[in-house]
């Protein structure tokens, strides 16, 4: 069997650190899956052009997939890659986790999933021990609040001041509660400085509209 993956792909810290530890183990990571969304406006992919110098900084190939047209034909496009791992950054979901084995199944591809059940303070603890450096790009306006938007983790004191001052979030935002861009990491050729250009509210989010450089 091959080494060769796909991820998903949304510039976050899950995505982008289970790509970081999916190559610690030796799957080369060839492609970077964007989703455009049918649920709802995504914060990641309102800021596509900033994906893509960031999945250029790291020396991958970006590829979109708009699922209107369904989870059959993203199978059928995830297999057309031609590789043999689809990389997952879900860490206690389980509809999403259940998703993507389906996913695997169907093109008989094998789902990795490195985040998988760790403790979310652990993890992000983890995540910021190894380099990466992000910031909050869009809060759920029942959630969190919006003096969050632009939010930086450089370090594990802003996670534990911000982990103390929002005891009801989890520390990873994996409920929903925020969504973030990783600016700098160890898969990058370069560090990233983050602009912010608009703020702008949806039905869901208070998020921004940015810039990387």
């Amino acid at each position: 069997m091959g080494r060769d993956g796909v991820a998903f792909f949304s510039g976050g810290k899950d995505g982008l650190y289970a790509v970081y530890l999916a190559q610690r183990e030796g799957i080369n990571v060839k492609y970077l899956l964007t989703l455009k969304t049918t649920i709802g406006l995504s914060p990641h992919y309102e800021n596509l052009e900033s994906l893509k110098d960031i999945a250029k900084a790291m020396g991958k190939n970006l590829v979109v997939f708009d699922m209107k047209m369904g989870s059959k034909a993203l199978a059928e496009f995830i297999g057309g890659l031609n590789v043999d791992y689809l990389i997952g950054g879900d860490i206690f979901l389980d509809a999403h986790y259940e998703y993507l084995k389906k996913l695997g199944d169907e093109i008989e591809i094998k789902v990795i999933e490195p985040l998988w059940k760790k403790s979310s303070i652990t993890l992000a603890r983890e995540i910021i021990k190894n380099g990466f450096k992000y910031v909050i790009i869009a809060v759920n306006k029942e959630k969190l609040s919006k003096k969050y938007l632009g939010y930086h983790f450089r370090n594990l004191d802003d996670l534990e001041k911000f982990v103390e001052n929002n005891p009801k979030v989890d520390p990873m935002g994996e409920c929903g509660e925020y969504h973030t861009v990783v600016i700098s990491s160890p898969l990058y050729s370069k560090d990233f400085e983050f602009v912010p250009i608009e703020e702008i509210e949806s039905s869901t989010y208070y998020y921004l509209k940015f810039e990387v450089g």
